[in-house]
């Protein structure tokens, strides 16, 4: 379940989509994000912050709202919660402890605390925000596009880079809010891995990078996967499929992906063809 390990960072990896839980730890606080899946990892979890917390703060930091994400935030009530505006303002919160709900009916997964949707104590309005934790110097940038709450957050002065469910070495890009919100949050990833001294990347899912190299080609990658997608004849899907070793139980979110982005575009598209015609 240790999935990386250095300095003052610690991230966990659960059995399930390979999703990371980052702890993040200084003299005054420990900062984490979404706490997930099982109970086993949960606890293991729990236990690490038990051990190392101290007198300490514990902070959250909710990358964005998907029901995986948020599953273990009732393990953790003392926390202090930071997720963006939208997350706060999420209409559906009812919907997604629900979808808890049913994924632990479904496997007959027993935990010792309530999920719940997480109250968020220091909500991110703006680009840019900062907020200062003892010697750590957090900045958040907002990140719509696979969901329209989602948020990246540089920690300084040790170059971390957490980037929610964007730029992961296992996962195409996942479209669940707008396409073009995507675009834009790839462009903001890309400015921020080039204006900052990124060091550590972790993803929500898949493997935590300390190369530049590899930080840049996954940003590459998202480029290219957004351009080629709405006309995407079959080649970027058997491109995904060479390159992601779990690609099929991914396919319908690429075919979801395709319609998302046809959509939003249709109306430019039939825009330009009015003009051609006249």
């Amino acid at each position: 379940m240790f999935h990386f390990q250095e300095n003052i960072i610690t991230v966990f990896q659960s059995s399930l989509y390979m999703t990371s839980t980052a702890v993040i730890q200084s003299n005054e606080a420990i900062i984490m994000t979404d706490p997930n899946w099982l109970p086993s990892e949960i606890k293991r979890i729990r236990a690490f912050i038990d051990k190392h917390l101290g007198n300490k703060d514990l902070y959250i930091i909710y990358t964005h709202s998907d029901f995986d994400h948020i599953i273990g935030s009732g393990a953790f009530p003392e926390a202090k919660v930071i997720a963006s505006e939208e997350f706060v303002n999420n209409p559906n919160k009812e919907g997604i402890v629900q979808r808890i709900f049913e994924f632990d009916q479904g496997y007959y997964i027993e935990r010792d605390y309530v999920p719940t949707y997480p109250e968020v104590d220091i909500p991110i309005v703006k680009n840019g925000q900062h907020i200062n934790l003892g010697e750590l110097s957090l900045t958040f940038y907002k990140a719509p596009g696979h969901t329209n709450d989602s948020l990246f957050t540089v920690i300084e002065p040790y170059g971390i880079f957490l980037s929610g469910d964007y730029l992961s070495d296992v996962e195409f890009p996942f479209i669940f809010s707008s396409y073009k919100d995507y675009v834009d949050s790839i462009e903001r990833a890309s400015y921020i891995i080039n204006n900052y001294e990124i060091k550590y990347h972790i993803p929500g899912h898949g493997s935590t990078t300390k190369t530049k190299q590899e930080m840049l080609d996954r940003i590459n990658f998202s480029k290219i996967y957004l351009q080629l997608l709405m006309n995407d004849n079959g080649d970027l899907e058997n491109e995904c499929r060479t390159k992601f070793r779990f690609f099929e139980g991914m396919k319908s979110i690429h075919d979801d992906n395709k319609r998302i982005a046809k959509e939003e575009n249709l109306p430019s598209i039939n825009h330009s063809t009015k003009e051609s015609d006249s």
